[in-house]
């Protein structure tokens, strides 16, 4: 049964959907109970095979990669906040990546800095900044930058300490779902689609519009009855993903995670939206905002949004 049904039928099925009886059904494919909505019956999605091309799927990751060979503009905004929840430091800036011949460099266009942002020596005073700047910046030309799909485990080969907390932070960012080496005791927790997680969380599937086009919503979240010591079992605590009718690429996705190890720990909530030039997906929107903290250096809370626009294909030499 193929796991896509054809747009014509889409149409038809959510014009029986708003005429039919709202009653969910629910199924169970390898131990998980999947709630599916009626248009989703009525489209004979194969819920085993929706699940594995999810569990599978590369288009998120992908489009995060394709930054790296695209020259592209971004307005940036991070903000950070004290214990109270007030503004202690800001950066808001535009800049501008060029990239050629597997490599690339970002000029800044625009920057404003408030409270310490910055350290007297030019580093940034959070690491959350730091964070940012490593997915978003590359103040000195980075070569060897490709888009392909590899395997990210790699991205901490050689780093020790906040390098290497910075990269499987990425890691789970751009991966979620997918094993995370290295994080103290949180072994294979982030693996949700593991069968031996089904029992923590619920699964649903929906067909609805996201912007206009028809779209899959798939959602998993953290079961709300769980006993306190299966919560420890949990990183994702939810995940909402939309995904093309027609191509199955990510369009959206919005998800929150956490964990607490005492030596590293985090409580974020990301949204990124995705959109297409050319052939090539990127995440136009990336909000975050959450708690991220190593013992080292304590606790801090910070908020950003990126915001990618004016894209062009690599040129043939740095500007």
């Amino acid at each position: 049964m193929k796991l896509l049904v054809l747009p014509l039928l889409f149409s038809f099925c959510f014009s029986v959907y708003s005429f039919a009886q709202k009653k969910d059904t629910i199924v169970t494919t390898e131990g998980r109970q999947v709630t599916l909505t009626p248009v989703v019956v009525r489209s004979g999605t194969n819920v085993p095979g929706f699940i594995k091309k999810v569990e599978e799927d590369t288009t998120f990751y992908k489009a995060f990669k394709n930054l790296r060979i695209l020259n592209y503009s971004s307005i940036n905004d991070v903000r950070m906040f004290n214990r109270r929840g007030k503004v202690e430091a800001s950066l808001y800036s535009k800049t501008r990546q060029w990239a050629a011949k597997s490599c690339r460099v970002t000029k800044v266009l625009e920057e404003k800095t408030a409270g310490d942002f910055y350290k007297s020596n030019g580093d940034y005073n959070y690491y959350t900044a730091e964070l940012y700047a490593s997915l978003f910046f590359a103040m000195d030309t980075v070569c060897g930058q490709t888009n392909l799909v590899g395997d990210p485990a790699k991205s901490i080969k050689g780093k020790k300490g906040l390098e290497k907390n910075k990269e499987q932070l990425k890691m789970l960012f751009f991966n979620p779902g997918k094993d995370i080496p290295g994080i103290p005791l949180m072994g294979n927790k982030v693996k949700v689609f593991d069968p031996a997680h089904s029992d923590l969380y619920d699964f649903s599937i929906d067909i609805n519009e996201y912007k206009g086009k028809p779209a899959y919503q798939f959602s998993l979240k953290m079961k709300e009855n769980l006993v306190f010591y299966k919560k420890d079992d949990v990183v994702i605590d939810e995940m909402i993903t939309w995904f093309d009718y027609e191509t199955f690429e990510v369009r959206a996705r919005n998800y929150k995670l956490s964990y607490n190890a005492g030596v590293y720990s985090f409580n974020v909530s990301m949204e990124v939206e995705i959109d297409k030039f050319g052939s090539l997906l990127y995440p136009k929107v990336i909000r975050y905002d959450g708690n991220w903290g190593v013992l080292i250096k304590g606790k801090e809370r910070g908020l950003f949004t990126a915001t990618i626009y004016d894209l062009a294909f690599a040129k043939t030499a740095l500007e």
